[in-house]
């Protein structure tokens, strides 16, 4: 089509249509102009977003027009202006973007009747986004719906916002909230629809915050007895969703759907500052107590920490996964919350209210079954309460984030929390009703610790000389529980599984708390059986053994899993695990050991090397890529958790394969009667298979005793070959049985002169490891064999309240290697409060839950001139559980060449247990050097390092 043939069409259509127009009275900018402009052009070309450089959000920036094609309109000429022509055009250049609503045929004509008629401008040029035009609706009928609510600091009233208006009700007089609290004052003079109200912190005033949505946000601060209007804060382009005055009522925060959050000066109404860095809109403000730090709440699925001083930004949470609705301060400071779309509670600790750094996330926890709308903390810090799109209602204790009560199902959505001091929360709902939610707290359900994958816990008393079992011999038939051979216990039953399908049953009497083992002997004894063990009551129902609640979900990305692999567990949403919890995965049970460390790892599992241990009775199996996995609670037999939109586990006492994986596929379960009475034992072919009545091949011997906890140590790294004036490194590893999970001391006695084991060394509780160090000193002279021999390793432990030495003999025989090429030391970092040296003993670094440390690492190259690699994953060697070197990077700790000295950091994370422990560092060069181990003290969380 020809640019001629385009402008004849345009100059009939404008003929057509402007006729009638024409006749009767031209178009008005304001009346007639304004919403075509408004609905069709402004989104795209207004003051803030200027495509093309062009804004139609005054008559003066539309006639400016863009930077090409200068003003769009030539008045008294529509097909000539350029306008039309755009929007007649079917090229590239037609406006608007096809993608886009069209105006309608009569709407061009408006347009082009206007032009025609002279384009004639407004009265009062004033942007075209200040006004917009809504059909009419009849009046609600009842209650109006409660949108936002505050309490006065003294408690005695409350102002209730409700649409457009905001009601101060004195909820003294009502002797609560009530159904109808008595009105003191109405305003119904509002700019719009009001999202948020705030009294300030002296009660006298009044933050009143919203606007209309697409087209204005303001704020007003009124006097909180009169209602009248001291300042008007406007300055956003979308309704505001918030507006909240500083502690000491100096500043006001302001933001809404524009993403914008500004800052302003209520003495004169001055904007201090605007921060326009969010990529949603915020939804939430809320400021530190102390006044130096601004929290905002973001559908961009962030929460981000300001310092109001100057506007700077300390740090962005991002472990949200979807937008956030809520954040709030703890009253004392000391933590930042948040909740949102992610039907998440998000906790993270407040390490700094002036330098930028990361503030560690300590808790995501899964909460409600649909978004979370709404949250509110109790007036003393120790309650949280949340309202979900459900209309469920929980409370929650702080900092834990245990769940304390479940409320009453509300009768419509909740849109306000605000806590009413010692008496409870008052709820505002979209119903319009008000209520008063009392602070409950139901006595808990305490989480049960599992059986440790060797064994039941270390404190249950055993016989110090069990009784000798009774054997016996299988009789059939005994397939079902009816029918199940009596056992006296302790027992030991040589039984078979004689066809395929079969199955054994045996019937024992226990107490109550009575722990037992149910132990089986087949493939150890060469038997074809892979044993399957389950416990059942009485009547042949099987036993409930523990309630795992999920309180995060996940699923296995990058690679799936074999029934063996202990690492690169990685997972999505791993941000919100924490050492020691439970993964419970295709009704498997591990724990978790040890972070990822780094972009292209995934957590360790629980031993952290060799087949993975389960947990529970579970037995390992493969994972696929994708399969969902969950973080469990384990929760006592019979419990009924409150719904929180992930599933419930309930696992009864069965087991395939031993947990640790000693017994190969013999099983072995561990079994605390819950009452008094008989129980029934069944055993049967995990794979359903058997032979012919009678036939050995699948035999097996059943045991059924009391647990015998004990432990074994072995010694790694024998006939060490120590360089003088260094060290090498010596690893203890515990086996631990029948429950057995406590420390395990390591002594090393009648060295050879000049050789120095660095000690005290302790297995911790639970764990299986512990690495010391042998040192020669520099004019060390060569031991001879009698010296070797003379060498004396104990271990020694407390199991069941006795004292517990075992003999584990020499570490072999010691001889004198070269001299070092290279050696290395650790050395204190730049925080003197992080250090405590005391002549005489080593050096302590100290360090607190959930913080990071720096230390430094240097290195004495005697003949060395390469790279100096210091570990990876297992930099720092002998650091306690949930303690180890940061920031490792994809090269790990690397002293690089041509250097002698590097940072590093140490993290504690918040399972580490206050203790004192030797750790030392191995360079890789030179058949592993040790530097001579320093004391790393972990604190009592609120300690202060130093202190």
């Amino acid at each position: 089509m020809t640019m001629k043939t385009l402008l004849a069409m345009i100059a009939a259509a404008v003929a057509a249509a402007c006729g009638p127009l024409l006749a009767a009275a031209a178009p008005s900018y304001d009346r007639d102009v304004v919403p075509i402009l408004r609905t069709y052009c402004a989104g795209c070309h207004n003051d803030r977003d200027r495509e093309g450089e062009l804004s139609v959000e005054r008559f003066a920036t539309l006639r400016r027009g863009g930077a090409e094609s200068g003003d769009p309109v030539k008045p008294g000429d529509a097909a000539a202006s350029v306008m039309m022509r755009r929007i007649a055009s079917t090229a590239g250049d037609h406006m608007p973007p096809d993608d886009e609503p069209q105006p309608s045929a009569a709407e061009v004509a408006v347009l082009a009747a206007w032009i025609a008629a002279g384009a004639t401008g407004p009265e009062h040029d004033d942007s075209i986004l200040r006004t917009l035009s809504v059909p009419k609706l009849p009046p609600h009928v009842g209650p109006k719906p409660v949108t936002a609510a505050a309490v006065s600091p003294d408690g005695a009233r409350m102002a209730v916002a409700r649409g457009r208006t905001v009601e101060i009700v004195d909820i003294v007089a009502a002797a609560g909230v009530g159904p109808a609290p008595p009105v003191l004052l109405a305003l119904a003079d509002l700019p719009g629809k009001v999202m948020a109200v705030h009294y300030s912190p002296d009660g006298r005033r009044l933050v009143v915050a919203g606007g209309v949505p697409g087209l204005v946000g303001t704020a007003q601060l009124r006097d909180a007895a009169t209602g009248a209007v001291e300042r008007e804060f406007g300055g956003h382009r979308d309704l505001l969703h918030d507006a909240e005055l500083s502690p000491d009522g100096r500043l006001l925060a302001t933001a809404g759907y524009d993403r914008s959050v500004k800052l302003w000066n209520v003495a004169d109404g001055s904007l201090v500052r605007s921060i326009d860095v969010h990529n949603g809109a915020v939804f939430d403000l809320a400021w530190h107590p102390s006044g130096r730090l601004l929290a905002s709440a973001s559908a961009d699925e962030t929460v981000k920490l300001w310092r109001t001083s100057d506007g700077v930004r300390l740090d962005t949470l991002k472990e949200p996964q979807a937008e956030v609705f809520a954040v709030a301060f703890t009253p004392d400071g000391r933590h930042v919350l948040a909740a949102g779309r992610d039907k998440r509670i998000h906790l993270w600790r407040l390490e700094s209210l002036d330098a930028p750094g990361a503030n560690p996330a300590l808790h995501a926890r899964f909460a409600h079954e649909s978004p979370v709308v709404a949250i509110g903390l109790s007036a003393d810090g120790r309650h949280l309460l949340t309202a979900a799109d459900d209309r469920s209602l929980k409370c929650w204790s702080l900092p834990g984030l245990v769940l304390e009560h479940e409320h009453a199902r509300q009768p419509d959505l909740v849109a306000a929390l605000v806590p009413r001091g010692a008496g409870g929360m008052v709820v505002g709902r979209m119903d319009g009703s008000l209520a008063v939610e009392a602070i409950a707290v139901d006595p808990p359900a305490a989480a049960i610790a599992a059986a440790p994958a060797s064994g039941p816990p270390a404190a249950a008393a055993t016989p110090a000389a069990p009784a000798a079992a009774v054997e016996q011999a299988e009789r059939e038939p005994d397939d079902v529980a009816a029918a199940a051979q009596t056992l006296s216990l302790p027992a030991a039953v040589k039984g078979s599984i004689g066809r395929p399908g079969d199955v054994d049953c045996f019937r024992f009497a226990a107490r109550a708390g009575e722990r037992l083992v149910l132990e089986v002997n087949a493939a150890r004894s060469k038997s074809k059986l892979d044993s399957r063990i389950e416990v059942l009551d009485a009547a042949g129902v099987a036993v409930e053994q523990v309630v795992l609640q999920a309180t995060r979900d996940s699923w296995f990305t990058f690679r799936g899993k074999d029934s063996n692999q202990s690492d690169d567990f990685r997972l999505q949403n791993w941000r919100e695990m924490e050492l020691d919890e439970y993964l419970y995965a295709g009704g498997e049970v591990v724990k978790l050991w040890h972070y990822p460390r780094g972009p292209d790892s995934g957590f360790i599992v629980y031993p952290g090397e060799g087949g993975r241990h389960t947990f529970f009775g579970t037995t390992p199996v493969t994972h696929a890529l994708g399969e969902p996995a969950w973080i469990v609670e384990p929760l006592p037999p019979g419990s009924r958790p409150a719904p929180n939109g992930l599933p419930v586990f309930r696992l009864t006492y069965e087991n395939d394969d031993e947990p640790t994986r000693r017994f190969g596929t013999d099983s072995q379960l561990l079994f605390t009667p819950p009452a008094d009475g008989e129980y029934v034992v069944r055993v049967s072919d995990v794979r359903g298979f058997g032979a012919a009545a009678g036939a050995a091949e699948f035999a097996y011997t059943l045991h059924v005793r009391p647990p015998a906890p004990s432990f074994a140590v072995s010694v790694g790294g024998k006939d060490p070959k120590v360089s003088p004036g260094s060290g090498r490194e010596i690893v203890f590893t515990a086996e631990r049985h029948e429950g057995f999970t406590g420390p395990i001391r390591i002594a090393v006695e009648n060295l050879p002169a000049g050789f120095t084991f660095h000690g005290p060394l302790e297995i911790e509780a639970g764990q299986r490891k512990a690495l010391g160090v042998l040192s020669a000193a520099a004019d060390a002279p060569a031991p001879d064999a009698a010296a070797s021999g003379a060498v004396k390793v104990t271990a020694v432990a407390v199991v069941d309240g006795r004292e517990v030495a075992k003999e584990i003999g020499t570490l072999g025989e010691l001889k004198l290697a070269e001299k070092p090429k290279v050696t290395v030391a650790i050395l204190p970092g730049p925080d003197a409060s992080a250090v405590r040296q005391v002549p005489g003993e080593p050096l302590t670094l100290l360090v607190r839950p959930g913080s990071t440390i720096a230390a430094r690492v240097k290195a004495e190259r005697h003949d060395f001139a390469n790279r100096i690699e210091v570990g990876n994953a297992d930099a720092g060697r002998n650091l306690p559980h949930g303690v180890y070197v940061d920031n490792i990077g994809l090269n790990g700790l690397l002293i690089v060449e041509g250097q002698t000295e590097r940072e590093f950091f140490i993290t504690a994370s918040p399972v580490a247990k206050p203790g004192r422990r030797l750790f030392f560092l191995k360079a890789g060069p030179d058949g592993g050097q040790c530097s001579t181990p320093v004391m790393i003290e972990v604190l009592p969380p609120d300690t202060v390092a130093g202190k």
